[in-house]
């Protein structure tokens, strides 16, 4: 993705991201992996309360979101972060952020005593 996103391609990918994140398992798979560095599919689902079947969906949303990327290596697959993929989020969140800003230093300006 770039910078360069036209306003359907950020909302698409937005949406994609919000949806890969609504799910707590898949953040904390993305937390730990930011932390701990790359990991085997093995290690991820020995450290969360889901089976094998389920940690592999999970990381396929996260892939597909473009949030992990996936080698192989004989018969292990193993995932990194992909911390740029949340590029869209962070560009959506400064536009309207600045937005609510603004309409809150107005609010707060009318609440002040005259």
């Amino acid at each position: 993705m770039t910078d360069q996103l036209s306003s359907g391609d950020r909302s698409a990918a937005c949406d994609e991201l919000f949806k890969a994140l609504s799910d707590g398992t898949r953040r904390a798979l993305l937390e730990y992996l930011v932390k701990e560095g790359e990991q085997s599919v093995h290690a991820l689902t020995a450290i969360s309360a889901v089976s094998q079947p389920m940690v592999s969906r999970h990381l396929g949303k996260l892939k597909r979101a473009r949030l992990v990327t996936a080698r192989r290596a004989g018969r292990e697959t193993y995932y990194s972060a992909r911390v740029k993929g949340l590029a869209p989020v962070v560009q959506w969140m400064a536009i309207y952020g600045a937005l609510w800003s603004q309409r809150f230093t107005a609010l707060e300006k009318l609440a002040e005593p005259a």
